[in-house]
């Protein structure tokens, strides 16, 4: 995709929605690192159901270390893979304590030490709770990189690579977050609705999906 085209590409997505934000709930920095790991191979709203409750009583390290494993899965059990994502919760919470006064690490590298966190959900913490400039690239991200021509990669870390190569300002602080909404709710994966899309002219995607026929209803 050329330079004008990808600034294009992202104004107008900004446009459309100014303000994204991640549709994961917390209530702090600590909460949402909880959220992120909970949410791998996972929705967003099948975690939210899950940690909403969770959350209103326990939204530090010390509280959910004495909460406990089998309190947390009793919290989380709707949740796929919750028998590990508890189990890495606890021992996380445990590490924040133990390395950290209980704080969320503001760096990569000390967030990837943790259990149960990887490269897209450090991404994920820096950006949205210390306002770093990362690009997590998750599945709809992938798929919208690669099916755009956007950002083509063979890996989520290729994808993010040229991300972070292409994206212009003012668009790096939010890009992943229009990204992500794009493909949840526009660029699907199994029919991207091309016929409502605001990049549709600046896609490589061929064929385009064209629009559901209207039901004709007849009178009896």
């Amino acid at each position: 995709m050329k330079k004008a085209d990808v600034f294009e590409f992202f104004r107008r997505l900004a446009e459309d929605n100014p303000h994204p934000e991640t549709e994961l709930e917390s209530v702090n920095d600590y909460t949402l690192l909880v959220a992120v790991v909970m949410s791998a191979q996972a929705t967003d709203a099948g975690v939210n159901k899950a940690t909403r409750a969770l959350f209103a009583i326990v939204d530090t390290p010390a509280k959910m270390v004495a909460l406990g494993l089998d309190g947390l899965k009793q919290h989380i059990r709707t949740i796929g893979l919750f028998n590990t994502k508890a189990k890495n919760v606890i021992a996380l919470s445990e590490a924040l304590i133990a390395d950290h006064d209980g704080q969320v690490p503001n760096d990569r590298a000390a967030l990837e030490k943790l259990p149960g966190v990887g490269r897209k959900t450090a991404n994920v913490v820096m950006n949205v709770a210390f306002g770093a400039e990362t690009f997590a690239v998750d599945t709809h991200i992938f798929r919208v990189g690669n099916r755009t021509g956007l950002a083509r990669g063979k890996t989520p870390n290729a994808v993010e690579s040229v991300l972070d190569r292409v994206v212009p300002q003012p668009f790096r602080l939010h890009a992943h977050h229009w990204l992500i909404l794009h493909g949840r709710y526009i660029c699907k994966a199994r029919t991207p609705e091309c016929w409502r899309c605001q990049v549709v002219d600046l896609c490589a995607f061929k064929p385009k999906s064209p629009a559901p026929k209207q039901k004709t209803v007849t009178a009896d």
